[in-house]
């Protein structure tokens, strides 16, 4: 698969597996040491599941973790990061549903990276 320049992040990298009107999906791969930001949806929700690594998940301030085989269900406006504390990278699969999956839906409470 070929992987897009606009697709790295601070905080690793992601692909796009499946881009629908009515769902997106991508395999995301978070590197060691690093988090997404804290943030938020209004048109969409998320379902991950994670494939390897250990996953630190903030899901409306509650932090617990999950590993491979597990998922996380992230309803429409709820508050939520993911991130890396472990030494191996973090690799899960995101299913985002509703009715807009535009970069523009992200509202960042918390950003390590200052976006």
């Amino acid at each position: 698969m070929m992987i897009d320049d606009d697709s790295f992040r601070p905080w690793g990298r992601y692909e796009v597996l499946q881009d629908g009107p009515t769902h997106k999906v991508k395999c995301i791969y978070v590197t060691p040491g690093s988090r997404l930001s804290y943030q938020r949806h209004q048109k969409r929700q998320e379902h991950w599941f994670i494939v390897s690594g250990v996953a630190t998940v903030t899901l409306d301030g509650q932090v617990f973790e999950k590993t491979a085989g597990e998922t996380v269900d992230v309803p429409t406006g709820v508050l939520h990061r993911i991130g890396n504390q472990g030494t191996q990278e973090l690799v899960f699969i995101e299913v985002q549903t509703g009715s807009y999956f535009g970069e523009d839906d992200i509202e960042r409470i918390e950003d390590d990276y200052a976006r």
